[in-house]
C-alpha cells in the first residue's frame, strides 16, 4: 500500500479514537432525541419510529414498590411498613 494511503488511514483512525462513545445515559438519550428530530423534519417515518422505540428503551425506569394487601386498606404509604 502506498505511504500516502497509510498516512491518510492513520489520520482517519486517530480522529475517530474515543469519539462517539457516550459518557452517560443522558448523552445517549440526547443523541437519540436529536436524531429523531432530524428524521421527523426529513419525513423519514420508519426511521423516526425506530428511534422513538430506542428512546423509550433508553429512558430510566423506576418501578414503585407494589403495596401489600393490608397497606392498601389502612392508608399507609406504598413500600413502607408500620412498626408493630
Amino acid at each position: 500500500m502506498p505511504k500516502r494511503v497509510k498516512d491518510l488511514s492513520g489520520l482517519i483512525s486517530a480522529g475517530r479514537a474515543g469519539k462517539g462513545v457516550p459518557g452517560s445515559r443522558g448523552d445517549v438519550l440526547a443523541a437519540l432525541l436529536r436524531k429523531r428530530a432530524a428524521a421527523w423534519q426529513g419525513g423519514f417515518d420508519d426511521l423516526e419510529a425506530k428511534l422513538r422505540s430506542q428512546i423509550i428503551w433508553s429512558l430510566p425506569v423506576e418501578t414503585p414498590d407494589e403495596p401489600e394487601e393490608d397497606e392498601r386498606h389502612n392508608g399507609s404509604k406504598p413500600g413502607r411498613r408500620r412498626a408493630g
